[in-house]
């Protein structure tokens, strides 16, 4: 995979409380990544960026709210998530300052 690629496919990680959650209690890190991404794009990609041993990816497509707004109603995008499970003893570090 080229490193243009990696960039497109894995956008940054979705910091929630959901997903803190996950990841505290199961080592899993959700990511947002583009619609056409596939798991095995996705798991090369977080390999590459991150410098670890991906276990499994599962996706989930996150359809986008409908809003009220002053001048009607609005719908919001839908975003693809990646939920990646790291080997054991692998760990990320967001908030690391390289």
């Amino acid at each position: 995979m080229n490193q243009e690629r990696i960039y497109q496919v894995v956008f940054g990680p979705h910091i929630s409380e959901k997903a803190t959650i996950v990841a505290e209690g199961t080592g899993q890190y959700v990511f947002r990544v583009a619609k056409d991404a596939t798991k095995p794009e996705i798991k090369k990609a977080v390999e590459q960026l991150f410098d670890v041993k991906v276990q499994s990816v599962r996706t989930l497509i996150q359809k986008g709210k409908v809003k009220r707004t002053m001048r009607g109603f609005g719908k919001r995008n839908d975003v693809k998530k990646a939920y990646v499970r790291l080997a054991d003893g692998q760990e990320i570090d967001f908030m690391a300052a390289e």
